[in-house]
């Protein structure tokens, strides 16, 4: 890659570390933004009628497009300009954000949250580009750290800022957070950032059909589980769309073995140390991800929390997270990488298993303490994870390697809603069903029940027919399958974290430098 080009206006390292603060703004408004939504979805069901797949589908919708695009973004971001792509994406996520009220209903929900994810696509490996074109070798460790902390908190304080801006400013409120923030970002990075960051010789081909194949792949794999906590796993169109899921990623595969410039180079996998860390890293985003989607509902519906509570309740993670990133980074200088991020996924698993043990009021003191446990692991697997996902491959494929670690991050979370979400469904019992028949609901609305929060809108119109205490026992009966389901999804993403850190070394070998793998 040709070295950087400085823009007319002085030496590039004069305001580096105001720039960072720009850079560091804008990947957390990205992690902010695609956090941040899971909280108000309570809210939102009671102003619009529509059910927890659809609403599922809103949240998700941010993670998918982002995690999709980024791969091809971050090549455009080479071939056009570095920071010319953050500044065009910073813009894109703040029009984005107005959709929500410009169009209105579910659509404009559904569509502000998509293009927000298209814009972030761009944020994403534009900011991480940017650092070693303005920082020194020596201080680029502290300049990424920075990057790593401050985009943590933007993901894990997301809940908790969406609980607090609700009950002030309606849940709108979540979207519109990100004008000002990322109007401060840019302001800062046209400010500070005199460095124009491009490679000359980058290809502006965009593998198309790679791009295509592995979107759908991912939708119909993401969309399918969602469907199937509707009609059942066994049901055709779950069974079409899961399907069409392999089908599509085998193409994808395929094409990428023959096409000249593909979308992703699959010899990234033949190095250890990229494998393991991809693996880790997935699963971290599934597990954590879809625990704290769980948890958001859960408060509000069965606990009738408000959603300021909500956020309160979600934020010792945030705390937690902070304060075990250090201690990763000074573990992996003593043992290398493989060993903190093992241990991280045992201690994510640990936390899922205590918080899973919900009830009540009686679980809340477990839940805190689950939050600190799994806090821990995520701080201490987040640098030596980071630093393994590229310390294998040689230099060249070190770009590609970095835009997957986003990739999964992305489509991890996006995943571990869809998944942890219909297990929580397949968990639950169908006494609800029954009940509702009983009292005279058709087929079709006692199937839809459960499948509708509690407190919403759609719940109240299904059950507009009958009188008021039939109505609350059939929610009583809804809160307590809820409860039980919602348990047990967490302890089952506990196991599958668990499970992963047990199984890493036989994708991990022990860490050796460079090229050496």
């Amino acid at each position: 890659m040709a070295d950087p080009t400085v823009l007319p206006g002085g030496d590039h390292h004069e305001r580096r570390w105001q720039a960072l603060a720009g850079i560091c703004l804008a990947a957390a408004v990205v992690w902010l933004a695609f956090a941040d939504f899971a909280v108000v979805i309570p809210t939102v069901a009671a102003e619009i009628p529509v059910t927890l797949t659809q609403l599922q589908l809103a949240n998700n919708a941010f993670g998918l497009t982002t995690g999709v695009l980024v791969l091809a973004a971050g090549r455009l971001c080479d071939a056009y300009g570095r920071r010319r792509m953050l500044e065009l994406g910073i813009l894109g996520m703040g029009v984005s954000s107005l959709l929500v009220v410009l169009v209105p209903g579910y659509p404009g929900l559904l569509l502000s949250r998509a293009l927000m994810g298209c814009a972030a696509a761009f944020v994403l490996p534009a900011t991480l580009a940017l650092i070693p074109a303005m920082f020194s070798p020596h201080e680029q460790a502290r300049a990424f750290g920075a990057w790593m902390g401050i985009t943590w908190i933007g993901e894990a304080a997301g809940p908790a800022v969406g609980g607090a801006l609700t009950p002030l400013f309606g849940w709108r409120s979540v979207f519109w957070v990100v004008l000002p923030l990322g109007l401060a970002a840019l302001w800062l990075v046209r400010r500070s950032v005199l460095v124009e960051s491009r490679d000359p010789d980058a290809s502006r081909h965009v593998d198309v059909p790679g791009l295509l194949t592995s979107g759908a792949s991912f939708f119909c794999l993401i969309y399918g589980c969602m469907v199937g906590q509707e009609r059942g796993f066994v049901d055709p169109v779950t069974l079409g769309l899961l399907g069409a899921a392999v089908l599509l990623g085998t193409a994808f595969v395929l094409l990428q073995q023959r096409v000249a410039e593909p979308l992703f180079d699959f010899v990234l996998f033949s190095y250890p140390s990229f494998r393991g860390a991809l693996l880790a890293n997935t699963v971290m985003s599934i597990v954590f991800t879809g625990v704290v989607f769980l948890l958001a509902v859960y408060f509000q519906d069965v606990e009738r929390f408000s959603v300021f509570t909500t956020g309160l309740l979600l934020f010792p993670v945030t705390l937690s997270i902070l304060a075990f990133i250090p201690v990763g980074g000074r573990f992996e200088s003593r043992r290398g990488p493989r060993l903190p991020v093992m241990t991280g996924l045992v201690l994510l698993g640990a936390g899922a298993l205590i918080m899973g043990a919900l009830g009540h009021g009686a679980g809340f003191p477990l839940v805190v303490m689950g939050q600190v446990v799994a806090g821990a692991g995520l701080g201490l697997m987040s640098i030596p994870m980071s630093r393994a996902l590229v310390a294998g491959p040689p230099l060249r494929l070190a770009g590609t390697a970095s835009g997957m670690f986003k990739v999964s991050s992305m489509l991890g979370g996006a995943f571990g809603v869809a998944v942890f979400s219909a297990a929580q469904r397949y968990f639950e019992d169908d006494v609800a069903v029954d009940v509702a028949r009983a009292v005279g609901l058709s087929e079709e609305d006692a199937r839809t029940l459960p499948n509708a929060l509690t407190e919403s809108t759609l719940t109240d119109r299904l059950l507009s027919g009958v009188s008021p205490a039939t109505k609350e026992v059939i929610k009583t009966v809804l809160r307590d399958a809820q409860e039980t389901g919602t348990g047990q999804a967490i302890w089952l993403a506990g196991l599958v974290a668990v499970a992963s850190a047990l199984a890493l070394p036989l994708f991990w070998r022990p860490y050796r430098a460079r090229g050496t793998e």
